[in-house]
């Protein structure tokens, strides 16, 4: 029966395990020395060697004939625990087995001295997963163990494991496979099992394996059926990783502003049935890769992701700068969490291609860097001259026509005018700008006409009232840079209505929904930022449910009984009023 080559590979001693010295010549160390801890918890990402480093020192601390820390492997003791026929270390799960009652009964099972083995080793892999009920139930035989007793806890997300549990254990922490170690045990077992796998390659299913050993070697399986040599090409198309084609075409698309081609790959990609979602983090991983290119350029090499050719890359760097790639990363990651609440993915999508493309449409700082980053990577080599047409070929047995007049070229300044000219105003920005006008010939004087009296301005609304309080209308004039799903309830009168209070901007909505929607992320951040623009000084931003409270209306004088009494008239008895 075939076995995976993960399975059939697993280390058997702790000189075999990959990329984890720290660890395995530590434990060497204790077995040798028998300085043994009665609790250990390993914890690392998947397929480090946590389960196999616990699998190989309960073999350790059993063996009959141990070799300098390692388990012998060949002695009734090691071979018992490898083929699970000795029940004294046993294996379990904690993702199946984490109620409190199977907790008890391997407590009371504990307390039993082993019957083939010297040491009782209980496994537990993925401990986190076990109820506090459970954890407590624990936690008192981890305190006061017996003497033939070891535990050894595995969970990848340490976080989740009490400070109780993790202060009664000696701690190992498994860090992430390098790629250079995952590549030579690769090749190593390639060339054990005969497969005909590049270098290339090997690095390729090195950095997809994302430093772990056992999904290397899966991968390494999945591709092992396939005919002749294993090459970068071959494990890509295996690995249905040819699509990332296509998103290095978008970002080439992006790179030289071809919005109309970005959105045609986008469509046709969307008809294929790619998820929108996808597709901007795969874009974002490839931005991301060509970043760290950038950036470290020696050491980044190996931070790759790994699913895209060397050529390719290398292809795509040349057309970005560092702040541009940075302003890209920004605006995907942007992106893909609005999409989460997007009530159309797709459309979602196609903006942020659409401000891509154009980065004119981007008013951010990090925009208006990119822009500028661009501008001073054109000016360090030089703006490419205009070129001049070339002259037309005559058809045969016609002669050419005769040269143009040279026409006398205009007076140069005494100074050399630069490639380029920067507008004198400040807030005009220099890729806007264009050659100042000729100097205009000034013309007679004229008489002057009689002046008429000037218009009147016409009305505007004002930003905000002439005696400085705050207005929702004025807010929202003066208000940009939201996302555009947040911008459009903002100014919906009928979805919300904003109140300017004292340190406080209070949004009344008109629903739950639409206050969880504008309660979300990072919006009320944003617009305790705007209203601190607007107003001059910090406002918290406040959600209410409903319409804001009206007014009370202006309470009327203290009644006069006088004027009651003319109501009714001026005669009154014998006595007149007057």
């Amino acid at each position: 029966m075939y076995q995976a080559l993960y399975r059939k590979w697993r280390p058997r001693t702790f000189d075999e395990v990959v990329g984890q010295e720290h660890i395995t010549e530590t434990l060497k160390r204790q077995v040798a020395a028998g300085r043994l801890s009665h609790a250990y918890l390993f914890t690392g990402t998947r397929g480090t060697g946590k389960t196999t480093c616990a699998k190989i020192l309960a073999r350790a601390v059993n063996c009959q004939h141990p070799v300098d820390g390692n388990p012998c492997n060949a002695c009734p003791a090691c071979l018992g625990i490898e083929n699970s026929s000795i029940l004294d270390v046993v294996e379990l799960d904690a993702a199946s087995n984490n109620g409190v009652d199977q907790i008890r009964a391997l407590r009371d099972e504990a307390a039993y001295t082993p019957a083939a083995v010297a040491k009782r080793v209980y496994i537990v892999d993925e401990v986190h997963m076990l109820s506090t009920a459970a954890f407590n139930a624990l936690l008192k035989i981890l305190e006061e163990p017996p003497a033939h007793l070891m535990f050894i806890l595995a969970t990848t997300e340490l976080h989740k494991v009490p400070a109780t549990i993790k202060s009664r254990c000696q701690q190992f922490a498994f860090k992430r496979i390098s790629p250079k170690a995952l590549s030579d045990r690769l090749r190593y077992v390639a060339k054990e099992e005969g497969i005909p796998l590049t270098p290339p390659a090997a690095e390729l299913l090195a950095r997809l394996a994302d430093g772990g050993l056992r999904d290397g070697l899966s991968l390494l399986d999945q591709c092992s059926g396939t005919d002749g040599e294993l090459t970068e090409e071959r494990v890509l198309e295996v690995l249905g990783l040819t699509g990332s084609r296509r998103t290095a075409q978008l970002l080439d698309c992006v790179a030289r502003e071809d919005t109309s081609g970005a959105l045609a790959i986008l469509g046709e990609l969307y008809q294929d049935g790619k998820d929108m979602g996808a597709l901007l983090g795969e874009l974002a991983s490839l931005v991301r890769d060509l970043l760290v290119r950038k950036t470290a350029p020696e050491g980044g090499r190996s931070l790759l992701t790994g699913g895209y050719g060397e050529k390719t890359l290398r292809a795509l760097e040349e057309q970005f700068t560092a702040a541009e790639l940075v302003q890209m990363m920004l605006l995907l990651q942007s992106a893909q969490a609005d999409l989460y609440h997007s009530s159309s993915r797709r459309v979602d999508a196609e903006l942020c291609l659409i401000r891509l493309c154009d980065r004119r449409l981007s008013d951010t700082p990090e925009g208006i860097l990119s822009r500028l980053s661009r501008l001073e990577a054109q000016a360090a080599q030089g703006f490419p001259a205009t070129p001049s047409p070339a002259p037309a070929v005559p058809p045969a047995g016609e002669s050419a026509p005769p040269p143009e007049e040279p026409q006398p070229e205009p007076e140069e300044a005494d100074e050399e005018e630069p490639p380029f000219v920067f507008a004198e105003e400040e807030d005009a920005p220099p890729w806007d700008v264009e050659p100042p006008p000729p100097p205009v010939q000034a013309a007679p004087p004229q008489p002057e006409p009689p002046v008429a009296p000037p218009p009147a301005p016409a009305p505007t609304e004002p930003a905000a009232p002439a005696d400085g309080a705050p207005t929702w209308a004025g807010f929202l004039a003066a208000l940009k840079g939201l996302p555009p799903m947040v911008d459009s309830f903002l100014r919906n009168p009928a979805s919300v209505t904003g109140v300017f209070e004292e340190n406080t901007l209070t949004l009344w909505t008109d629903s739950d929904l639409t206050k969880s929607f504008l309660s979300r992320g990072n919006t009320p951040a944003l617009l305790e930022q705007a209203a601190e623009a607007y107003t001059g000084q910090k406002r918290r931003v406040a959600f209410q449910v409903g319409k804001p409270p009206q007014a009370d209306p202006p309470s009327p004088g203290k009644a006069d009984n006088f004027d009651d009494l003319l109501a009714l008239g001026q005669q009154f008895g014998n006595f007149t009023v007057k």
